[in-house]
């Protein structure tokens, strides 16, 4: 009998028609251009709100679509958009296992929201478990637990006024994020911060849009690289390493992976050659990258699958930048997005990371294998 496989998501609404030529979004976040404009409504960003990316987190029809066709070869695929009625719909359908992607949309703990429902529910799910997506989504909680265990990763303050940014005993330059976001949501241009009036600046912009924390942290100079990393505990491994080429980034635009770089800059129809894969450095840097990569994945109990953003400091030594539990996976290689590409490196089709993973869940859950079962 197949295995019935739920597969839980959140699609990106589309963006109203009579929004779709205006933006009134705050000039730190939102791009300016017509060309921006377009690039709002093709990926979902919602120029008509005050915080126009907020659903960018959120998965589009390709992706969802693309992660049902590779999952179906595995079994019966039971849709379940992850809205209000989720719960409803998961007691009803009660599959084997949930196949997880949902971000969901707000709160500390909005990414644990499916897995938590599921175990409520006494449903197995892949992917990290509620504590896990949580610690991971509040990037200052997280950096404590690096800390206290000896993980590499730069100083750093969580601020929540903008007395805090004022009174901040670290040395700049600085970088501002939102404590809470993923998908590049908050980090513009503007985030490198050399001096206390732009940082204050810059936190305060934050606090107002995303009414959360803000992470301020010791700007780290070096490279940057991200990990993918399937598996559990002693088996996960990494695959090819992918390091970013900020000398790809227009002229004049300061060396981070930010915002602009992600949604702005590189388009499917102006791809921007952002990244290497497999980073094309020497062998003890990709050992100490893939060491402190697997460090904080297992610290941090990711389970299944996940990516682990490094970013070296002064002296070229890798730091944990933040670890991401529920990766990107576009399936369109022009959109740069970096686990498939890793894969892809890793000799793994779209279709093969999914049924991997899938795969490495299921044995987790049942001590079973979902491809020899295909097989069989």
């Amino acid at each position: 009998m197949a295995v019935r496989i739920g597969f839980a998501f959140n699609i990106k609404p589309t963006l109203p028609s009579s929004s779709a030529g205006a933006s009134d979004a705050p000039q730190s976040q939102a791009p300016s251009s017509a060309a921006a404009t377009g690039r709002y409504a093709t990926r979902g960003l919602r120029s008509d709100l005050p915080q126009p990316d907020l659903y960018a987190e959120w998965d589009e029809p390709e992706t969802v679509d693309a992660v049902e066709k590779a999952l179906s070869s595995l079994g019966k695929v039971i849709r379940l958009e992850a809205d209000a009625d989720f719960p409803r719909r998961l007691m009803a359908a009660r599959p084997d296992f949930v196949f997880n992607i949902a971000e969901g949309l707000y709160g500390v703990n909005r990414e644990a929201h499916v897995p938590a429902i599921c175990e409520f529910l006494g449903i197995p799910y892949h992917a990290s478990d509620p504590l896990t997506l949580s610690l991971s989504l509040h990037k200052g909680r997280a950096k404590e637990i690096f800390s206290h265990h000896g993980v590499p990763t730069a100083q750093f303050i969580v601020a929540n006024s903008r007395a805090d940014a004022r009174n901040v005993n670290l040395p700049f330059p600085l970088f501002a994020k939102p404590a809470l976001e993923g998908s590049s949501k908050g980090i513009t241009a503007r985030s490198l911060c050399t001096n206390r009036a732009k940082l204050v600046s810059v936190v305060g912009d934050l606090l107002d849009v995303y009414q959360e924390p803000v992470l301020i942290e010791t700007y780290l100079p070096g490279q940057e690289y991200t990990v993918a990393i399937m598996g559990n505990g002693r088996e996960a491994r990494c695959l090819p390493i992918v390091a970013f080429r900020f000398d790809e980034l227009p002229l004049g635009a300061p060396p981070i992976y930010g915002f602009e770089a992600k949604w702005v800059w590189d388009t499917p129809d102006r791809p921007l050659a952002l990244f290497d894969c497999p980073a094309r450095i020497d062998k003890p840097l990709a050992r100490e990258i893939r060491s402190v990569a697997l460090a904080a994945y297992r610290l941090l109990g990711v389970r299944d699958w996940g990516r682990v953003d490094i970013r070296c400091d002064a002296a070229g030594r890798p730091m944990v930048v933040e670890v991401n539990p529920l990766p990107g996976i576009l399936p369109n290689p022009k959109d740069n997005s970096c686990f498939p590409k890793a894969a892809r490196a890793a000799g793994m089709s779209y279709d093969a990371l999914i049924q991997n993973v899938a795969d490495i869940a299921w044995r987790r859950i049942s001590g079973k294998s979902l491809v020899a079962k295909v097989a069989a």
